[in-house]
């Protein structure tokens, strides 16, 4: 099975053909193509390039297909005896894309 490792927006992922994957936002319109430009590792063939630190000339294409906000988590902090208790909720907004394809 060919796959590619690729970074975006400080996380990895190990991505293949027509998977479907939620990254952090990106500034980019639903439907737009485009490469992502960090490729750590591809393995094509059964053969893995590991990059140092990315792969030259590898390119992986996505597709945006669209923007959302992920689930509410809450950060409760309480200090006991004192009084002190602070509810916080935080939606994290993500993008999310589907991989073209892989070019080692």
């Amino acid at each position: 099975m060919d796959y590619a490792v690729i970074r975006t927006g400080g996380l990895q992922y190990r991505v293949a053909e027509g998977d479907r994957i939620r990254v952090p936002l990106l500034k980019s319109d639903v439907g737009n193509v485009f490469d992502v430009p960090e490729v750590l590792a591809v393995r094509s063939g059964g053969e893995l390039t590991v990059g140092k630190p990315v792969v030259e000339g590898a390119k992986v294409s996505a597709e945006v297909l669209g923007h959302g906000r992920g689930r509410k988590v809450i950060v409760y902090k309480k200090k006991r005896r004192k009084g002190y208790e602070v509810t916080r909720g935080h939606r994290q907004d993500y993008t999310e894309l589907v991989i073209m394809s892989i070019r080692p």
